[in-house]
């Protein structure tokens, strides 16, 4: 192997596919960044068996070949290099070249032939903008449960409903919904996505602005854009009917600011429990949000907010973080949020937007 490209390029790849070897001691192979040279290009692959990458960068290939090198140390090399030079890299025996106009070094080569292969996905196929398929995921991964016990909860839901791409998280204690409009949407069944994946695919799907063309079969998906190619697996199961638990109808509304309830929500926290439980107090006749919440060992607090209220008096305890996580989702100046009674669960959207819902579930003690 011998071939010639630029340091950075060669570099943002690097730190790209190093974030996705595999931290496996039975199969110290995965910590590796396999490298092929052919053709006019260098392609770069990492995997931890759940997640895959492969690269190309442009790249002037005089003698084709494979390497293999560990991602930490090639990583660590290239964001100590300077962007704006060449690199020339060459496999010498046991060894890779690595070498620019100011530096020169030699790293051990791995033996390739463990390194495991990265699926060739072909199946169902959808196509959607990185930015919009970036929004959907953000909007509601905070919902996720982070614990495998329950994998199908432990995922992101995609599944298409008329012209929406429909983007779906739950713990069981929270729910949240994102509905992004498409053009042209393909009918395709749903997709449970790992949390444990999430974050990769977002940090890759950010860096791009164009379309990204999403295919996947029963356990495999894949990303593919100019230069990148990513697979992920798919968990085997069912996601909850969460429609059966959505309220049709509601018996109190409050409309408030969204900056006004923050504020409230982050000073109720100073004196929150151990459990982060708040109280919401909703009286339309006085037409007075009130956030309340006690501790024991630091004191308590009461803060009343001037919102717009229709319905029934409603006192619920909520757990403040995750009501807090929603906001985040909410583009909206202001909020409106739908009560059904104590032990129900409460809804929040945006005012006039409807892509978004939020379904927190009470404290009941």
């Amino acid at each position: 192997m011998k071939l010639e490209c630029s340091v950075e390029k060669l570099k943002n790849a690097v730190l790209q596919a190093e974030r996705v070897t595999g931290k496996n001691l039975t199969l110290p192979i995965l910590s590796s960044i396999l490298l092929i040279a052919t053709g006019k290009s260098l392609k770069l692959r990492a995997t931890n068996l759940s997640l895959g990458i492969e690269i190309e960068i442009p790249a002037k290939v005089e003698i084709e070949g494979v390497a293999a090198i560990r991602g930490d140390v090639v990583s660590t090399l290239f964001s100590a290099l300077y962007q704006n030079d060449q690199v020339v890299i060459e496999l010498v025996s046991d060894n890779l070249s690595v070498a620019t106009k100011y530096n020169h070094c030699l790293i051990k080569n791995y033996s390739h032939e463990d390194f495991p292969t990265i699926p060739i996905v072909t199946g169902q196929t959808f196509v959607m903008p990185s930015k919009k398929l970036v929004e959907g995921i953000k909007s509601v991964s905070y919902s996720s449960a982070v614990s495998d016990i329950k994998p199908e909860i432990s995922s992101i839901y995609i599944y298409p409903d008329g012209d929406d791409i429909v983007f779906v998280a739950t713990d069981a204690f929270r729910l949240a919904e994102k509905r992004i409009k498409m053009k042209k949407t393909e009918d395709f069944s749903g997709l449970l996505v790992p949390f444990k994946n999430i974050g990769e695919i977002v940090r890759l799907l950010s860096d791009f602005d164009g379309d990204v063309n999403v295919s996947f079969t029963k356990n495999q998906m894949a990303f593919t854009f100019p230069g990148v190619y990513m697979t992920s697996r798919i968990i085997d199961g069912v996601f909850p009917d969460y429609k059966q638990i959505m309220p049709k109808g509601h018996e109190t509304e409050v409309i408030v600011l969204k900056q006004d309830l923050l504020n409230a929500l982050r000073l109720s926290n100073v004196f929150s429990d151990k459990f982060n439980q708040i109280t919401l107090i909703v009286n339309p006749v006085e037409k007075i949000l009130t956030v309340k919440s006690k501790n024991t060992d630091v004191g308590e607090n009461e803060t009343n907010i001037l919102a717009s209220l229709k319905g029934e008096n409603v006192e619920i305890n909520l757990n403040y973080k995750y009501f807090l996580d929603c906001f985040t989702s909410v583009n909206q100046d202001s909020v409106v949020i739908h009560f059904n009674g104590v032990n129900k669960p409460m809804i929040v959207r945006g005012l006039s937007d409807n892509s978004f819902t939020y379904l927190v579930m009470p404290i009941n003690r």
